[in-house]
């Protein structure tokens, strides 16, 4: 009879596919390794597949181990997040949800979503984090947020990219400008170089655009330079200039005189994802304020420029 495999089974096999040696395993499980050994000998019996090769100096997985493991860890620190949930629940539904986002997107869907998370978590307290884009996935990986609501940057290994919203390009620039006034669809052929107001290598807008529109006539060459949306505005507000900016950056801005205008011809669009770790289950805290916040999208209009793309949100 094959017995039931057990969590312990579960976190002593990743413990020593991570550590490749007994002695080191048991020491970090607080085992003995004759009881860690046995475990893995009940483990390997349980599910009928040998799981390690041993050797005089290292334990190495087999080819079905391999292909197990990241499950494995996945269940491990699935359960270990969930507990650790539980418990601030128990005590009181205290705990803390970290996210890192943009201002913009704070403001559209994080806003309207926290005070229906409040109603039924009214004490777990919730840190709102607008880093720079370049940051906000190393903090994912690092496990100083608990996930980031962001376009893909660098696109770590390690992370998991589920789409949310489609972020349509556009020009931004004063309303009394010819492009803001023009009685058709506004297309990439209608901008001139000089008056373009471009963002600085480093951020994600400027990134984005020399990753998909570089060769394009209107962005190639020297153009004066922003590294923020804050600078953006206050030099557009002169109603000399105009750059090219996602819808959501405009997002909580209140400026009359800013005109923003889809460009087409061709379409041109970012992909913001909610932003988590791989093989790491989100505490049911966090998931419940994702799911919220997925309905309040799903049911209501979301600005012009900006389409729902998401199908199944973590």
């Amino acid at each position: 009879m094959r017995h039931n495999v057990t969590l312990k089974q579960l976190r002593c096999f990743v413990t020593l596919a991570d550590t490749g040696s007994f002695t080191v395993a048991a020491s970090r499980l607080f085992m003995t390794q004759s009881s860690l050994t046995a475990t893995i000998q009940q483990f390997e019996d349980a599910v009928g597949v040998k799981m390690f090769d041993r050797t005089t100096r290292r334990v190495v997985l087999t080819r079905h181990a391999e292909a197990f493991r990241a499950e494995a860890q996945r269940v491990v620190n699935g359960f270990d997040s969930a507990i650790g949930d539980l418990m601030a629940l128990g005590q009181g539904q205290r705990g803390h949800i970290s996210i890192g986002a943009a201002a913009s997107v704070i403001h559209e869907f994080l806003i309207p979503a926290i005070p229906v998370f409040r109603a039924s978590f009214p004490q777990i307290t919730i840190a709102l984090r607008d880093p720079a884009a370049a940051q906000v996935e190393r903090m994912v990986l690092e496990g100083e947020v608990d996930f980031a609501i962001e376009s893909r940057h660098r696109g770590f290994e390690g992370l998991h990219y589920t789409p949310l919203v489609a972020d349509r390009y556009g020009v931004v620039c004063h309303r009394d400008l010819p492009l803001a006034q023009c009685d058709r669809p506004l297309r990439w052929s209608d901008l001139t170089p000089e008056d373009y107001v471009a963002f600085s290598a480093d951020t994600g807008i400027g990134q984005f655009l020399q990753r998909h529109a570089a060769t394009w006539p209107v962005l190639g060459g020297t153009h004066d330079e922003v590294a923020s949306t804050t600078s953006l505005f206050a030099v557009l507000g002169m109603g000399l200039q105009y750059s090219v900016v996602p819808a959501m950056a405009l997002r909580g801005r209140h400026d009359p005189d800013l005109v923003f205008r889809e460009l087409h011809e061709p379409a041109l669009s970012r992909e913001i994802c909610v932003i988590t770790r791989r093989l790491r289950a989100l505490a049911p805290s966090a998931q419940r304020l994702l799911d919220i916040l997925l309905a309040d999208l799903r049911s209501r209009p979301l600005p012009p420029g900006v389409t729902l793309v998401a199908a199944n949100a973590p």
